[in-house]
């Protein structure tokens, strides 16, 4: 019976609450409260505000006690997250890094338009990165403010939202990696105060960027996704300086013009789906993107053979995803003004992780190996293997020419071999073991530092990988 008793009792209230909301002139959506997350903006005064007691995760790699708070030092109040970096060659991590996630749910910072803090250190020094948004999980939005130099008095530093309004449910509170490129290996220490996300009111004339704000053509294949680099955003704080951040492609929203053809994702990884042109733009908040990709899209890539195994102790590799290579200098020596008008060589196209490298306008370009590391001992190797691809029809003057440099500097000789048109073929992948007995005035090869392609602009595209010295 008691049992009973309840439930008419139960029956009898929710009559009565139903009856009243019959009565109400209100509709049930204007009443009710959802949950919704915290809009805190603070993240350390005194200590860290609402981050549970499971906050801080250090890099792979840096110093894991890089981090304390220092209750003797404070811009505001009593004490301050102080960060020790370590020495270079500490053997308990090499670097300062880590970020601050909240432990739970985390905030709402669509309010807000800007992470801000206090900061001050031992000596003047650079912090490499700064900023939110990393939570060891998808960081989709990130924001890294780098390079900020801080002084030895406390001054306020800024890191402006590129758009707020994704930010519904941020747990990256902070994050900083430090290192001591700067100050020869020597450890320091800096100190944060007052962490907060602010609505400051100051933040303005948005300047988005893609591919750093460059408008790039280039070919594209089917199958072969891009990635699209140089996102930033840049504010102008209200004090006349202008601050950027790296933004995760998360922020933006990109476009495609025929998305038959390529389309691109919340990562920002363009997906090539057809034949044709197609350009990728982009808005951050409504405000249109500097730079632009423009694929020229003209089916399947079709990749370079696959070169012998040969055994790696025979092999000097310039250019190679089959063995370990070689330091070098850079791929396209530019010559001005000895008329040089070829580009392309850096960085090397990216083909679902193997490496090929990319000429146009191609009349003379070097490969170079002698500045930043020494020369190319191939006294005992016996040929140079290298494989080329003309994009491009060819006709029967058509030539590439290599050419081998020894010993840039003092005493000086060079050799060449002509790879003619009976050879090339267009359009196709073709393999040269090219014995370098065959480089004509040679000499000695005990310092090659330079291997050109030449071309005299009668052919001014192609595909170059494999390139190694090998007996």
């Amino acid at each position: 019976m008691k049992n009973r008793k309840q439930l008419n009792v139960k029956t009898i209230l929710l009559a009565l609450v139903f009856m009243a909301m019959l009565g109400c002139e209100r509709e049930l959506s204007d009443e009710a409260e959802f949950a919704t997350f915290s809009t805190t903006g603070e993240i350390f005064t005194d200590l860290p505000v609402g981050l549970g007691s499971d906050f801080y995760f250090p890099f792979l790699g840096s110093k894991a006690t890089a981090f304390s708070v220092d209750e003797s030092e404070s811009y505001k109040g009593s004490a301050s997250i102080r960060i020790d970096v370590p020495n270079a060659n500490d053997p308990d991590g090499n670097f300062a890094g880590a970020i601050f996630r909240v432990d739970g749910s985390g905030r709402n910072l669509t309010n807000f338009d800007a992470l801000t803090f206090w900061a001050r250190a031992s000596q003047g020094i650079t912090i490499g990165e700064i900023g939110f948004g990393q939570d060891f999980g998808e960081n989709k939005f990130q924001a890294t403010r780098t390079n900020v130099t801080f002084g030895t008095q406390w001054a306020k530093y800024i890191v402006p939202i590129p758009d707020a309004s994704k930010l519904v449910e941020e747990r990256g509170m902070l994050w900083y990696s430090a290192g001591t490129n700067n100050t020869g290996g020597f450890g320091y220490t800096f100190w944060l105060d007052e962490v907060k996300f602010e609505k400051l009111g100051t933040i303005a004339q948005a300047q988005p960027s893609i591919l750093n704000g460059a408008s790039i053509e280039q070919d594209a294949f089917v199958d072969v996704p891009i990635e699209l680099t140089g996102l930033t955003q840049t504010f102008n704080a209200g004090s006349g300086e202008n601050i950027t951040v790296i933004a995760k492609p998360s922020y933006f929203d990109f476009k495609s013009t025929d998305v038959d053809v390529a389309r691109t994702n919340e990562l920002g990884i363009v997906s090539v789906v057809g034949t044709g042109e197609a350009t990728i733009t982009a808005t951050l908040a409504n405000v249109a993107a500097a730079g632009s990709l423009a694929l020229n899209v003209t089916g399947t890539f079709d990749f370079a053979p696959t070169p012998p195994e040969r055994n790696s102790a025979n092999v000097i590799s310039v250019f190679s995803d089959a063995y370990n290579n070689v330091g070098v200098d850079y791929f396209n020596g530019f010559f001005n003004p000895d008329g040089q008008t070829t580009e392309g060589g850096a960085p090397p196209l990216n083909v679902n992780g193997d490496a090929v490298i990319k000429y146009t306008k191609l009349n003379f370009v070097g490969i170079g190996t002698f500045q930043d590391v020494a020369p190319l001992n191939t006294t005992d190797m016996t040929h140079l293997h290298v494989d080329i691809k003309v994009n491009e029809s060819i006709d029967a003057s058509d030539f590439i020419r290599l050419q081998l440099l020894n010993s840039v500097g003092n005493n000086e000789t060079s050799g060449s071999f002509t790879i003619d048109a009976n050879t090339l073929v267009a359009n196709q992948w073709v393999s040269l073991d090219i014995p370098l007995s065959d480089f004509t005035d040679l000499g000695d090869r005990s310092q090659i530092g330079l291997l050109f392609f030449i071309s005299d602009s009668t052919i001014s595209e192609i595909f170059v990988d494999n390139i190694y010295y090998y007996k």
